[in-house]
């Protein structure tokens, strides 16, 4: 079981998994929304418990998909995409992450001038999300 929240802890959730390793998206409305790239992991939605939702708000962020935040800290915290079973979590938010490794950098021709690409992880243009090794795609 993993658990994890944003910073004021008006948002906490925990899930048994699985887990996915972690995908950095370098598009323009995640570097807007988390003020860099989105790093994420993700479990299957119906395995997403949300143990405290006293600042989880939600909002369109785009017409595939939405993403939920912390009203109290302003913590970016989850995406989910409509027609996907499963919900997107920031890295940065999950307690321990020892098990996970970053695999995949994707939208990399939307990144910022300012950072280069890491070195030894996979490399797309748009979604191409493996879930541990399958052939699924976000």
């Amino acid at each position: 079981m993993k658990t994890g929240h944003c910073s004021c802890g008006q948002v906490t959730f925990q899930s048994e998994g699985p887990w996915r390793d972690i995908i950095s998206c370098h598009c323009e409305e995640c570097r807007r929304t988390t003020g860099h790239f989105w790093a994420a992991t993700a479990v299957p939605t119906e395995k997403l418990e949300i143990t405290n939702n006293a600042g989880l708000k939600w909002f369109r962020a785009s017409d595939f998909a939405t993403r939920g935040f912390c009203t109290g800290c302003g913590a970016s915290l989850f995406f989910r995409m409509d027609e996907k079973d499963y919900t997107a979590i920031g890295a940065g938010c999950v307690d321990d992450t020892s098990d996970l490794k970053m695999v995949e950098e994707v939208f990399i021709h939307e990144k910022g001038d300012y950072y280069p690409l890491s070195e030894g992880l996979t490399h797309s243009e748009g979604f191409s999300y493996a879930w541990k090794g399958e052939d699924e795609t976000q």
